[in-house]
């Protein structure tokens, strides 16, 4: 993955197609100055293709002349990032947007974007585990003022709800002495935990001219799926038979398994506005 902040990096130096900046040198050098205030400016970031660039979050507005993101390329734009305008954005076939889920609703205003076949824009929500909720997807603003694309395709569902912890094994009951002559019954399984709610749908506005039919848009405002319930823990085994002078001992019967986890509910749907230019 390449960083943004890797203009001022020698690990940019080592990859100089993933981004370039175009203009003089003395330009350059307040370019690269730009992108630590609080308003970063660019000229030309360009995302080789099949690789991944990630932009610095040091700053939460962002201005480019020129976005291009190549074939198979990905574009990382961190949570800290709120606010990005973009002269002309070019998305080549199954680039990708990906923008951090981030409490802050996320503007993007283009004044002309071409898009090439299977492009994305995604503000989809993080998925659960098992110790930290399912993020919903990023509410996103998205306005378009001139658009070239056979296909608008953004992607806002809800993170998927984490799964439920698995129940532990019930403990091997105790083997009979040649005494007493009767072996223990295993122990029970735990029951599984039960699934984590998926997390709610992005509320996204979506501003494009009227010359864009609608059935080229597509966007994706689902709920998160909810979490599997967590499998119950196996029955323990009963004590083993035992063996003795003058008789021999049963073994113990087997412990009961433990219930499944229930699974948890799906995210509410997110909504969609669109307004025409």
């Amino acid at each position: 993955m390449t960083e943004a902040k890797s203009f001022c990096s020698a690990s940019f130096m080592s990859n100089p197609s993933a981004v370039r900046l175009r203009g003089t040198p003395m330009r350059n050098l307040v370019l690269l100055a730009a992108l630590f205030s609080p308003l970063a400016m660019a000229q030309a970031i360009i995302v080789a293709p099949h690789s991944l660039m990630r932009l610095p979050g040091n700053s939460s507005v962002l201005q480019v002349e020129r976005l291009e993101v190549s074939d198979y390329g990905t574009l990382l734009i961190p949570a800290g990032i709120d606010d990005v305008k973009i002269g002309q954005l070019v998305l080549g076939h199954e680039a990708r947007i990906a923008i951090v889920p981030g409490a802050q609703t996320f503007k993007l205003v283009v004044d002309q974007g071409e898009f090439g076949d299977g492009s994305q824009i995604t503000a989809r929500g993080a998925p659960g585990t098992f110790e930290k909720p399912a993020s919903p997807g990023r509410n996103l603003t998205l306005r378009v003022n001139k658009l070239n694309a056979g296909q608008l395709s953004i992607d806002a569902r809800g993170g998927a709800g984490g799964p439920g912890y698995f129940g532990l094994d019930g403990g091997t009951g105790e083997e009979p002495g040649c005494t007493w002559g009767q072996a223990g019954r295993g122990h029970n399984g735990d029951n599984g935990g039960n699934g984590h709610d998926g997390a709610a749908g992005a509320q996204v506005r979506l501003e494009v001219p009227y010359s864009v039919a609608a059935d080229r848009i597509k966007v994706n405002v689902e709920g998160g799926a909810p979490g599997k319930g967590g499998e119950g823990g196996k029955a323990g085994k009963g004590g083993a038979s035992k063996g003795c002078i003058v008789y021999r001992a049963d073994g113990g019967k087997a412990g009961r398994p433990g219930e499944p986890g229930q699974p948890g509910v799906a995210g509410p749907a997110g909504a969609l506005i669109l307004q025409r230019l």
